[in-house]
């Protein structure tokens, strides 16, 4: 049984892989697009911000898509709309087409991001959750990774549609992976059976103390990534004002990157074999908001980045299982849909405020400090779900 589950996790961590890869395609080929299509920067990310649009909407139904008719065919359903996706956009002429696809990978990515969270929960519920999570949140920036080393030579040598289509093939290979090699545990409830009457105070079959543990799980998780997502966007800006080369600023900013993805797995391995996922918790968010402070006043950022890359990554496994704590299985679809419809309104809504901030204050550190403020929310969140859990052991005692 331990075999499979790994294996299992496998399979769910190259289709999540498949996501990342698909995500910064865009990005890659960008150049190519402007020339290509005749469209502007604006266009240009619009093009990248559709691939997470469609979550703000889809998160919820996709959830309850998932209890309906069964996670597995709500993931095959989810690639085959990357798939699709893919090639729409790899086959385009004109922009119109290029949104259409775009559109529709990142509505096939929602279903994955949040069905495949709850797949992992289901099979990792009764232990080794954190390590498996970490590793299942890792499979996002390895995706990425991956496509900023191949992408963009494949598309200097075989023509930017190439790149389209290959992340179509790659979602082929996880379609057919998880449809071989997908079931879901033996415990599991089927999908699609009779629902229990709802009490007052529910959304759908979720009770207020889920929903409250749901939306203060989200709520650290949103934060924590906000966080790491304005080092990584607002931190070669910050060093190239500084005066250092925009070539030596991305390689410092991509160093701590590459850090952090190994960092991942380890912080959850470590809160799993020595049971202390407060501690990494609240260790590495207070590193955080350390290291984000005294960045602006450091002599030697490099030393902070490395230190940002090693630290500040490490509780995302812990800081994703915090949701399977307050769930029951059978509601595990939709409170990721809740998890995931705060998860991809607060994305959409936090960066640029951050940018906001270096605009109103002209300090190229600005968003710098926003991301500190951002990671000590995510520490406070992380203390007031830990105090909710407390108070519903107390009332069910």
């Amino acid at each position: 049984m331990a075999s499979n589950r790994w294996l299992i996790l496998a399979v769910l961590f190259l289709a999540r892989t498949a996501m990342g890869f698909q995500f910064q395609s865009v990005a890659s080929v960008s150049p190519f697009l402007i020339d290509e299509l005749a469209i502007d920067y604006t266009m240009l990310g619009t093009l990248i911000g559709l691939y997470n649009l469609p979550g703000i909407v889809l998160a919820l139904p996709g959830g309850m898509l998932g209890k309906r008719f069964g996670d597995k065919q709500a993931v095959l359903a989810g690639l085959a709309m990357m798939a699709v996706g893919g090639v729409l956009v790899g086959m385009a002429d004109d922009y119109a087409t290029a949104v259409v696809g775009r559109t529709l990978s990142g509505c096939g990515g929602v279903l994955l991001n949040i069905l495949l969270t709850k797949m992992t929960m289901d099979w990792f519920a009764r232990r080794e959750l954190v390590l498996a999570m970490a590793i299942l949140v890792n499979s996002w920036p390895f995706g990425i990774a991956l496509a900023l080393v191949s992408q963009s030579a494949a598309a200097v040598v075989l023509g930017w549609p190439v790149v389209f289509y290959g992340t179509a093939v790659l979602a082929l290979v996880s379609f057919a992976l998880i449809a071989i090699g997908y079931r879901a545990p033996p415990d599991l409830a089927p999908p699609g059976q009779a629902e229990p009457a709802l009490a007052p105070g529910r959304l759908f079959a979720l009770g207020r103390a889920e929903l409250a543990g749901v939306t203060l799980a989200a709520a650290a998780w949103t934060l924590f990534n906000v966080g790491l997502i304005l080092i990584v966007s607002f931190g070669p800006t910050f060093l190239t004002a500084r005066g250092l080369p925009l070539e030596e600023a991305a390689w410092m900013v991509s160093l701590g990157t590459w850090l952090g993805i190994g960092t991942i797995p380890l912080g959850g391995y470590l809160a799993q074999r020595w049971s202390c996922p407060n501690l990494v918790m609240a260790a590495s968010l207070t590193a955080a908001v350390a290291i984000c402070a005294v960045l602006p006043w450091a002599d030697s950022p490099l030393l902070l980045f490395v230190a940002f890359g090693v630290l500040a990554w490490a509780p995302a496994g812990p800081i994703m299982a915090l949701v399977s704590e307050t769930l029951r299985a059978d509601n595990r679809a939709l409170g990721m849909g809740l998890f995931y419809t705060w998860y991809y309104a607060g994305m959409g809504a936090l960066p640029p405020l951050a940018g906001l901030a270096r605009d109103l204050s002209g300090s190229p550190a600005a968003p710098i400090y926003f991301a500190s403020a951002m990671m000590l929310c995510a520490l406070a969140c992380v203390g007031l779900f830990r105090r909710h859990r407390r108070a519903v052991a107390a009332a069910s005692a």
